[in-house]
C-alpha cells in the first residue's frame, strides 16, 4: 500500500496494549446501565477495528470467545453474540486492506453497513428463539457505533504513532 502524503509511519502494536483494550471494551458492555436498544456495542467496534488493523492476530477465533463472553455476562441465547460477532470479524477481515485506504471518517462508512448486519443477525437470532422485538431504537446502535469509529482510531492508533525525529541519516 502507498502512502498517503503526510501519513505517519506506525510503531508496532503491543500486544498487551492490543488484548487490554479488547479487555476493556468488554468490561465497558458489561458496565450496568441498563440495556437501551441504542446503546453502542464497544466490544464490536473495538473487535473490528483490530481485525481491519492487525487481521493476523485479532481473528474469527477472537470474536467466537469475546461472543460467548457477552452471551454468558447477558444471559442471551448461548452463541448469539459469538455468531453475529464471527461474521462481523470475517467480513472485516475480507475488506481490511481495501478500508486502510481511506480516512477514519471514510473509514465509519465503510463500517455502518457492517455492524447493522451484525445486529440484525442478534435481533434475528432473539426473535428466532421467542425473545421480544426490543423495537426500532434498535437500528441507531450501528449508527452510534459508525460514529465512535473515528474517535476509536484515533485513540487506538494514539500510542503507534512515531514521535517526529527528524535525522538526516535516516531516510523514513
Amino acid at each position: 500500500m502507498m502512502p498517503r502524503i503526510g501519513d505517519q509511519l506506525l510503531l508496532p502494536v503491543n500486544p498487551w496494549f492490543m488484548w487490554g483494550s479488547l479487555l476493556l471494551a468488554l468490561v465497558g458492555n458489561m458496565v450496568p446501565l441498563g440495556r437501551q436498544p441504542a446503546m453502542p456495542d464497544l466490544v464490536a467496534v473495538v473487535l473490528v477495528f483490530w481485525n481491519v488493523h492487525q487481521p493476523r492476530r485479532v481473528g474469527v477465533g477472537a470474536a467466537f470467545v469475546f461472543g460467548l463472553l457477552m452471551d454468558v455476562h447477558e444471559g442471551a441465547l448461548l452463541g448469539q453474540h459469538a455468531l453475529a460477532y464471527t461474521l462481523l470479524s470475517y467480513f472485516a477481515i475480507t475488506i481490511h486492506r481495501r478500508l486502510l485506504w481511506f480516512t477514519a471518517p471514510a473509514q465509519a462508512l465503510h463500517v455502518l453497513p457492517l455492524m447493522a448486519a451484525s445486529h440484525v443477525v442478534t435481533l434475528l437470532l432473539r426473535l428466532a428463539s421467542g425473545g421480544e422485538f426490543p423495537g426500532w431504537e434498535l437500528m441507531l446502535s450501528p449508527l452510534f457505533e459508525a460514529l465512535l469509529w473515528p474517535v476509536v482510531s484515533l485513540v487506538l492508533l494514539a500510542p503507534q504513532r512515531r514521535a517526529p525525529d527528524p535525522d538526516k541519516h535516516r531516510p523514513l
